[in-house]
């Protein structure tokens, strides 16, 4: 007998040995198919605030079936009424497989899950909605699936016995109206400040079926920050995830309190990071890779981690890539940039999953590209669908701000606020650009500055870290720029506009940058700057959510770079002075008698008293000059202390 006649008898040996195997295994599953009876059970800590999860033995399902899907062709929601008979949360569902995934890594159950949030304490009841039909969890007609359908039960919630920075002592992060979030639980105001890089966060090497595509954007191991694990922090499938886990716990120590992320981007940058099962899957669901992410967003909750979920990056959020001969279709889009089935089954796993996080907002995408009707078609269905309502925003180019925004302003949307790209030195003026825009418009925004230009160089890292001169600039000829200028007209360039606050990007010519970044401690220094920012305002009950901008009390008529001042007249008034030095303030309006203090944005600490102990209104009075004589710069408070 030759080789070649060998060869093909092995060959055929093979193809039969896999079709019978294929056959077997079929029949395998088909008796390991075993519908749920419909029982449920109610996990978690049943306490005000916190992850409270209702499971239900529902039909058996993998995640790759297509008749049924089980992500597309079942509706499953869960009514959640106090016994007060308000709120009433009709919160969505998803299919969780064996209820284990993220340990087991299985595809394949008949476990169907829910998350309640409850922000009562009391009895609660449940009353669930299973239908089946074609599309039905996306808009389709479905039928009540029985024993399913109906089913109902109640369950007993405390009071939480969370403090300090969890989110679960503080309750929901919402939007109220004003240009900053309030928590619901204690009534604080919010201010963000955290890491915008890396967009690809979720490219971790420990997050099942998770692959690199581009040599230039590795999977992620968060190397660096497995030593900020802690004994005790969550892991799965044994020692798994120590690594990001451990870089959220380093920026919680760092008493920053953001984190951003897109969790879909094919197509793009780094193309690295989707939810699917399969990258171009797109209505079948990785359920073991999605309870790993909750893994880790849970645990961000209960750091004091507010969420920036970026929904889509610009190259996947329609199809209109060129012009005329030149435009192609972008196939990684879902329905070309439309509120179709594809889009609405994506908005609503991320719903489903992980809106019972307390602080995060959904953003539409990064650069985003879509015409204001797909805007608007998609901030409407995140609404309607998002049992919390949580807070609702939008990212573009700096040159498109004008022309996306304003389609978007007081009744033409549901949008809630804006997240600004903008040169670092324009932070200020663009800032108060929309917040006066909003206002104006009747629903004012929450108003963020979450990316700074130029692209390639961001916020810089720390002088010193990987051979870097602490100098930003596109080549040795230019004059660059430092930290230090990140943090005088981003950080506080933002927050005296009356800023929700900042989350920082890292640029491509710099270390750690925006897809390879693994490690924070690159920018260090710039997050103890962050911190003390947001020490000033929490520390000193600084009422920042009731203060406007009132730069042409310190004579800045044009709102420049030159100073700052923030002010609730007749009260409070906060001045920032970029190069130190002494001004005046105009309190030619009100009366009484004002205390003088200093504060060190660099350096932190206690109010310092300087050349100026207090002051009287109904004048334009000098602030004096700082504690120490050094040309950087200070912060000044002042309050009315007798009437």
């Amino acid at each position: 007998m030759t080789s070649r006649k060998i060869l093909r008898l092995s060959a055929s040996f093979l193809i039969v040995m896999a079709v019978v195997w294929t056959a077997r295994n079929e029949l395998a599953t088909a008796a390991n198919r075993v519908h749920g009876n419909g029982e449920v059970t109610i996990s978690g800590e049943l306490k005000r605030w916190h992850k409270v999860t209702l499971t239900l033995a529902g039909p058996y399902a993998h995640e790759r079936d297509t008749d049924p899907n089980p992500f597309t062709d079942y509706e499953f929601t869960v009514e959640f009424r106090h016994e007060s008979g308000q709120p009433v949360y009709r919160v969505p569902g998803y299919f969780a497989a064996d209820g284990q995934a993220a340990e087991t890594s299985a595809e394949a159950g008949n476990c169907w899950r829910a998350h309640l949030a409850p922000d009562k304490t009391g009895v609660w009841t449940y009353r669930i909605s299973f239908l089946k039909g074609k599309h039905a969890a996306i808009g389709g007609k479905g039928e009540p699936l029985a024993p399913y359908h109906g089913k109902t039960g109640q369950f007993t919630v405390t009071e939480t016995d969370k403090s300090g920075r969890d989110f679960r002592g503080k309750g929901r992060l919402a939007y109220v109206g004003k240009h900053h979030l309030q928590f619901l639980g204690t009534g604080e105001f919010f201010l963000k400040a955290g890491p915008d890089a890396p967009e690809t966060f979720l490219a971790y090497q420990d997050f099942d079926g998770t692959v690199a595509t581009k040599k230039n954007a590795p999977l992620k191991t968060w190397a660096p920050h497995i030593r900020d694990w802690r004994p005790g922090d969550p892991t799965w499938k044994g020692s798994k995830g120590k690594g990001i886990i451990g870089a959220l716990n380093y920026l919680a120590s760092k008493g920053v309190n953001a984190v951003s992320f897109i969790p879909y981007n094919a197509g793009g940058d780094g193309d690295n990071v989707w939810p699917f099962v399969e990258r171009n899957a797109k209505f079948h669901y990785d359920c073991s890779k999605l309870d790993q992410w909750g893994i880790v967003f849970d645990h961000a909750t209960a750091l004091g981690i507010f969420l920036h979920f970026k929904l889509q990056e610009q190259e996947n959020d329609d199809n209109r890539v060129g012009s005329g001969r030149e435009s192609k279709v972008v196939p990684e889009s879902l329905d070309g940039g439309a509120l179709g089935p594809e889009r609405k089954l994506y908005l609503r796993e991320l719903i489903a999953r992980f809106a019972h996080n307390l602080a995060l907002n959904w953003n539409l995408g990064e650069e985003n590209t879509q015409s204001p009707e797909e805007q608007r078609a998609m901030i409407q269905y995140i609404w309607e669908t998002d049992p919390y309502k949580h807070p609702i925003v939008v990212h573009t180019f700096p040159n498109q701000q004008d022309k996306v925004y304003s389609e978007l302003l007081g009744d033409k949307s549901l949008l809630t606020g804006v997240s600004l790209q903008n040169h670092w030195g324009r932070v200020h003026q663009r800032t108060l650009r929309w917040l006066e825009a909003s206002a104006k418009a009747g629903r004012p925004w929450v108003v963020a500055n979450d990316e700074q230009n130029p692209a390639d160089l961001g916020v810089p890292p720390d002088p010193g870290y990987q051979g870097f001169d602490g100098l930003a600039r596109e080549n040795p000829n230019d004059p660059g720029y430092t930290l230090h200028e990140i943090r005088k007209y981003t950080l506080w360039g933002n927050l005296m506009a009356g800023g929700a606050g900042v989350e920082y990007y890292f640029g491509y010519k710099l270390p750690q940058h925006d897809i390879n970044c693994e490690d924070y401690r690159s920018r260090d220094r710039s997050w103890d700057y962050c911190r003390i920012a947001l020490e000033f305002f929490s520390k000193f009950n600084i009422p920042f959510w009731e203060m406007r901008n009132a730069n042409s009390l310190v004579g800045n008529t044009k709102n420049d770079n030159s100073r700052y001042c923030l002010a609730l007249p007749g009260e409070v008034y906060v001045v920032y002075l970029p190069t130190g030095g002494t001004c005046e303030l105009n309190l030619s309006h009100t009366s009484g008698t004002f205390s003088v203090r200093w504060y060190n944005p660099r350096r932190g600490g206690d109010l310092q008293t300087g050349s100026v102990d207090t002051t009287s209104g109904a004048k334009k009075v000098s602030l004096g000059r700082p504690p120490a004589e050094e040309a950087e710069d200070w912060v000044v408070l002042v309050r009315r202390i007798k009437p």
